[in-house]
């Protein structure tokens, strides 16, 4: 692993995202959405707003962080440009990178403007938060790749895995499935703890909060997975093997945090604790594939594939 500048700041980057998505997390939690009013990119209607009540400071913060956090990208994009020759992999996954900074951005601004924020009551919402968790986790991985690749990590083959591809595969499609009834999850407990809605708010509510007898189930599910990723790394990516055995005993830890949530009735400090461990579980898993997926090295037992023989490498490898 070597640490260079840019891949100094492409992990830098990665945290500072992790750190807004952690305190956006509060912003939910805390019902403070609507502390800028239903105007973006403005807050009340002015560039820099004075603040009359604690809500408008923890949005208001937010959005700076959050534009701290797009010209990190930004800067990351074209430090890529700059640093890497044309078509290589550090390009790709940064240009990914400000893509999803960019959806990240929109996302916001539609959850603004349509006022789906604080304890707004709607099934649409539900449905925003589940989209928002997932184009989260794309951005963190495209983050991990670069920051990863940045370091001297090794392009990746995508196909020809047999069973560890697809038991890798299942892991992280698992993960989103996860992700997204982990959003839903989260906006069950800040509506049930909101108050003052209507009786027909209240069926909603019900529906929603109803949702999270399924995510627990859903854990259990991914965290098979995982282990059954973690056994086929173990017996045929053994340089991915660190990576696979810290996601499983961070997911297993995780399934306790989730039970002491639901029997804490979801504290707000828990609920920022527990999307941390999910971040720190997802980045793994990604290192976990693009280790495992490496195209240049050999496995025991498991000579690099070639075409026709010829000991060209296959190209679907990602530079």
């Amino acid at each position: 692993m070597t640490l260079t500048r840019y891949a100094k700041f492409a992990w830098g980057v990665l945290a500072w995202n992790l750190l807004v998505i952690i305190w956006g997390a509060f912003v939910r939690a805390s019902g403070s959405g609507a502390g800028c009013g239903d105007h973006w990119p403005l807050c009340n209607g002015e560039l820099i707003p004075q603040p009359q009540q604690l809500e408008t400071i923890i949005e208001f913060a937010h959005r700076i962080t959050s534009g701290v956090a797009l010209i990190g990208v930004f800067a990351l994009v074209i430090g890529a440009w700059r640093t890497f020759p044309a078509g290589h992999r550090v390009r790709k996954a940064a240009g990914f990178s400000g893509l999803f900074i960019i959806v990240e951005a929109l996302l916001g601004a539609g959850l603004v403007l349509l006022e789906l924020v604080a304890y707004n009551v709607s099934i649409a919402r539900a449905y925003w938060m589940a989209g928002h968790l997932v184009s989260t986790f794309m951005l963190v991985a495209t983050l991990t790749l670069t920051a990863w690749w940045a370091s001297g990590g090794p392009p990746v083959r995508l196909r020809g895995h047999g069973p560890v591809g697809l038991a890798i595969w299942l892991a992280i499609a698992g993960m989103f499935v996860l992700g997204a009834s982990g959003g839903i999850t989260a906006l069950g407990d800040t509506l049930a703890i909101g108050g003052g809605i209507s009786p027909t708010e209240n069926v909603i509510v019900g529906q929603i909060v109803g949702l999270r007898i399924y995510h627990p189930i859903i854990a259990f599910i991914v965290c098979g997975l995982v282990a059954l990723a973690y056994w086929q790394v173990r017996r045929h990516r053994p340089a991915a093997l660190p990576f696979a055995r810290w996601a499983l005993g961070l997911f297993v830890a995780q399934l306790l945090v989730g039970a002491l949530n639901v029997a804490l009735k979801a504290p707000v400090w828990l609920q920022l604790f527990h999307l941390l461990v999910t971040n720190a579980i997802w980045i793994l898993v990604v290192l976990m594939a693009a280790t495992a997926f490496a195209a240049a090295k050999e496995t025991a037992g498991e000579p690099a594939r070639t075409e026709a023989g010829l000991g060209k490498p296959l190209r679907s490898s990602v530079n």
